[in-house]
């Protein structure tokens, strides 16, 4: 698996985006928040699909996890804003409104959203299946997924949701991207419907674990554990806010649970392949 991330890490750095012009900084603000790193955790859940069934595809799938990295960091960069989380820190590393400024933050996430959709649309793989990873992704990433996810996040700050909808609020956020990732993997390896499906609801019980984990490390850790702004959730509709610490644990312990059975009723080789990227996380609530 160390040698999966790695060659991913260097297709990552050789291909970051380009924009030639004459601007001073737009270019080095594309590449940043890409470069600064992060667990790479969706791209490598859709290369270890890959790897299960159809390793001699991996190198084709590297344009389409670079495409799911770079949607994902579009939104991480667009979260930061000042009208969202206004956070200072992401991934170890100032933010791109902090560092630059707020035009530039959004324009970058603009652009990384667009370009990960031309990568689909590039890859080496067969139109129909680039279509379907470019309906997923879309869906997922969209109106019906991570956008209403976080407009109900911000619509709703200062105003206490019940379980339910924070679940539901959580599942879009989140969830959805996570599952899309397996989901894609399982596209490009042309496993059944009954297994796409199966896997992308494994994924919304991952992405709903580490939204509560994400909780967690809010309340309990400092900015330079995290790497992130911590501390940020107090207006905020979170599982440590309507369940309390322990409530939150609680939970988190029992998914974890659930997610490890999931994983454990999958093929050999998907389990085998899954078992060395998923298991380091599923009790990180724990460290």
């Amino acid at each position: 698996m160390l040698n999966l991330l790695k060659s991913f890490e260097d297709y990552l750095l050789g291909n970051l985006p380009v924009s030639k012009s004459f601007h001073p900084h737009f270019e080095e603000a594309l590449g940043d928040m890409l470069k600064a790193g992060g667990k790479r955790f969706r791209p490598m859940l859709l290369l270890s699909v890959v790897k299960a069934k159809k390793p001699l595809l991996i190198e084709n799938s590297f344009p389409v996890a670079l495409g799911l990295e770079m949607l994902h960091t579009y939104s991480l960069i667009h979260d930061d804003l000042p009208a969202m989380d206004n956070a200072d820190l992401r991934r170890g590393f100032e933010t791109l409104h902090k560092k630059y400024d707020e035009v530039t933050a959004i324009l970058v996430g603009d652009a990384l959203n667009t370009q990960s959709f031309n990568l689909i649309a590039n890859a080496s793989l067969h139109n129909d299946i680039k279509v379907d990873l470019v309906k997923t992704l879309s869906l997922n990433g969209g109106i019906d997924g991570m956008i209403i996810g976080q407009a109900i996040d911000c619509f709703f700050e200062n105003q206490k949701l019940e379980l339910g909808q924070l679940e539901f609020l959580h599942i879009h956020k989140t969830a959805k991207l996570i599952a899309a990732s397996l989901k894609m993997g399982a596209i490009i390896s042309e496993y059944s419907k009954e297994i796409q499906e199966k896997l992308f609801k494994f994924g919304i019980d991952i992405g709903l674990l580490f939204q509560i984990q994400d909780d967690i490390i809010d309340e309990t850790k400092s900015e330079e554990e995290a790497g992130k702004t911590t501390q940020n959730d107090s207006s905020k509709n979170s599982f440590v806010n309507l369940l309390g610490l322990e409530g939150a644990l609680k939970s988190a312990d029992e998914l974890a649970s659930n997610c490890e059975k999931e994983l454990n009723s999958f093929s050999n080789d998907l389990k085998k392949s899954l078992n060395s990227l998923l298991l380091e996380y599923l009790y990180r609530h724990k460290n």
